[in-house]
C-alpha cells in the first residue's frame, strides 16, 4: 500500500498524463454540399422547415415566395431576421425553406431555428453568439392533448349541483 494518495496535491500528480488530461478539442468543420449550401431542419411546435443557406445578398424564399409575401406580419419577418443580426451577417447570406404544418407562427420560429442550424454549420465561427442567444436550442413547448372527460386539455365541464 506504498502508492496510496494521501492529498488532493498527488491526486493532481497521479492524474497528469491520463486521457483526460490529453484530449484536445478539436475545432468544428464547415459542412457545405456542392452548391456551397449547408441545410438544416427547423422545428417549432407542429411546424417543419427545411432550410438551404448559401452566400448571398440577403434575399429569403419560404416556399417559392419572398419573404414579405409569406410572412406579411412585421413581427413574423423579424424573427427571422433575428439570427443574423446576432451573428452579424445581415445581407450576407441567401436563404431558401420549406415550410410544412401548424401555423404562421410555428411555421415562423421553424425556419428560425433551421437558419440559426444551417449558419453555423457553414461558418462554425457564428456557433457561439447563435448559442449564447438560444437560437439553436429546439423550442419544445407543444399544445397539452385534450384529456377524456374535460371539455378541453384542463378544462372540465360545467359543474350542475341539480
Amino acid at each position: 500500500m506504498a502508492d496510496e494518495i494521501k492529498s488532493l496535491d498527488e491526486l493532481d500528480t497521479v492524474a497528469e498524463g491520463t486521457a483526460l488530461d490529453t484530449a484536445v478539442e478539436t475545432p468544428r468543420e464547415p459542412v457545405r454540399d456542392d452548391l456551397g449550401r449547408s441545410y438544416a431542419t427547423g422545428r417549432r411546435k407542429d411546424a417543419v422547415a427545411r432550410v438551404w443557406v448559401k452566400p448571398g445578398s440577403g434575399k429569403v424564399m419560404v416556399n417559392g415566395k419572398d419573404l414579405p409575401k409569406y410572412f406579411a406580419r412585421p413581427v413574423l419577418q423579424m424573427i427571422l431576421r433575428q439570427p443574423f443580426e446576432v451573428a452579424g451577417v445581415a445581407d450576407q447570406f441567401d436563404v431558401m425553406a420549406t415550410v410544412k404544418g401548424g401555423g404562421l407562427s410555428g411555421q415562423a420560429g421553424a425556419v428560425k431555428h433551421g437558419i440559426s442550424r444551417a449558419l453555423q454549420l457553414y461558418d462554425p465561427a457564428l456557433r457561439p453568439a447563435l448559442k449564447a442567444a438560444g437560437f439553436l436550442t429546439r423550442d419544445s413547448r407543444v399544445v397539452e392533448r385534450k384529456k377524456f372527460g374535460r371539455a378541453k386539455a384542463r378544462r372540465s365541464f360545467q359543474f350542475s349541483k341539480r
